[in-house]
């Protein structure tokens, strides 16, 4: 289910609001996620404390996402006010406040004065001076400039995934990420399922040793297309490119980084967010091979290796018509889980194929979780950080595309230090050519 099909979530009470806050020191122990430090080193500037302070809320990047993500965050708190919205596309901005304001329960914290409504490449710049937390829900390729200004403007964030589309932003997103740490900011990615009820305890009992020591897991996301919009004959390559983000890898990161990447974190999460030592990785266009689909791939084969000699491969398609699976196998030394997403389904079996245990608990949004817990670590002032996990998690989908695209082996050393940068030279609208498909064997690593 879409964020923006959500937007009629019913709204956290004050009372269910202050009674979750209490629990907040031991939320903040999200299994698989960063601790937060034990004694922030400042306090930021906009710190909420208390339960009845206001909260201003920014919103960049105003399609589906980030429209779901407005939602949740004014279903979170309260107090929580949306005050700016921004885009590059004015049309959008409109649209997703006229959907917020459709909720009833959400409607009068929806004040986003026609002055506080900014568009073009340079939005997010006035959304962040107008608001106290920002949520990151542009195109993919811009959340590192994103997420750099809002650390450096001292504002809470909600940062969708993928954090960046090579390992130059990436190392941006590092870098921003321990900068929020150091000024105590509150920062919470967008991998869902890291804040899934079922998922979250799945895991929490796989790495207490439930299935013994995990030697292999498989992970599958595939699914069919994506939206495609017709062009318009009034738009250029750069607006055409920006409404189809999905098929441009310097805006998507290609849809093993844009879409599997949920999958690829689980593999990243199962290993208790230790790194691979290397991808060795297949992929191809077969499929959707009309010009309109930009230059991406529709299908992705990737095998991780860690340095405890453990593997993970994962596999990945976007093709109408076919099988479609989002399940992740994990093989122990002394049983197998298989968790189901879309089941949802979670399950572990001994080496016989015997069920001993299944998740049987009560199944909270997951999306509308991840928000909560963001403003309860506000309220609490406890500068939770999710920084260095999602952006390995990003990084390691980027290794396994930079392994497709070259066909090559690609250490995590070589993928973490790459030069490739796929920023445009200038950012305006006008013509914009689009990159070849890449060929394995003839596109060089950098």
């Amino acid at each position: 289910m879409s964020r923006l099909s959500r937007l009629r979530r019913r709204a956290v009470s004050r009372r269910q609001f202050v009674a979750g806050s209490a629990a907040a020191a031991a939320s903040s122990a999200l299994v698989g996620c960063a601790a937060p430090p034990a004694a922030p080193m400042s306090a930021p500037a906009g710190a909420h404390a208390r339960g009845e302070e206001r909260i201003r809320v920014g919103l960049i990047g105003c399609g589906g996402r980030g429209t779901g993500a407005a939602s949740q965050a004014l279903h979170a708190d309260p107090a929580t006010v949306l005050v700016a919205a921004g885009d590059v596309f004015m049309d959008r901005v409109e649209s997703s406040l006229k959907h917020l304001s459709e909720d009833e329960e959400i409607k009068g914290r929806v004040q986003v004065a026609p002055e506080m409504r900014f568009s073009g490449f340079d939005a997010y710049k006035k959304v962040i001076e107008q608001c106290d937390v920002v949520l990151l829900a542009a195109t993919p390729h811009f959340r590192p400039d994103h997420l750099r200004a809002a650390v450096e403007a001292g504002k809470h964030i909600f940062c969708e995934k993928p954090v960046a589309v090579d390992a130059t932003g990436i190392r941006s997103v590092l870098a921003s990420a321990e900068m929020a740490r150091q000024k105590g900011l509150s920062l919470v990615c967008g991998f869902c399922w890291r804040y899934a009820d079922a998922d979250k305890e799945t895991y929490a009992r796989i790495h207490d040793g439930a299935i013994g020591q995990v030697v292999n897991m498989n992970t599958y996301y595939l699914t069919g297309n994506l939206g495609l919009k017709p062009r318009k004959p009034e738009w250029s390559d750069m607006e055409y490119q920006l409404r189809n983000w999905y098929y441009y890898t310097w805006l998507s990161g290609d849809h093993i980084v844009e879409q599997a990447v949920h999958s690829i974190d689980k593999i990243s999460w199962a290993m208790q967010n230790a790194v691979p030592t290397r991808a060795i990785a297949i992929g191809g266009r077969q499929v959707r091979t009309d010009p309109a689909y930009g230059h991406v791939f529709d299908h992705f084969g990737v095998v991780y290796e860690f340095k405890n000699g453990a593997r993970a491969t994962h596999m990945c398609r976007q093709t109408e018509g076919c099988y479609s699976d989002n399940t992740d196998y994990i093989l122990g030394t002394k049983g197998s889980a298989a968790i189901n997403s879309w089941g949802p389904d979670e399950v572990f079996r001994d080496h016989s194929g015997k069920a001993y245990w299944k998740w049987d608990g009560e199944r909270h949004d997951m999306y509308q979780n991840e928000h909560d817990f963001l403003f309860r670590s506000i309220r609490a002032r406890d500068g939770h950080n999710d920084g260095v996990w999602m952006a390995n998690s990003c990084m390691m989908a980027i290794m396994g595309r930079m392994s497709a695209y070259t066909g090559q082996a690609v250490t995590w050393e070589q993928a973490l230090s790459s030069k490739e940068d796929l920023r445009p030279a200038k950012y305006e609208f006008g013509p914009l050519p689009t990159p070849p498909v890449a060929v394995p064997g003839r596109v060089k690593l950098t």
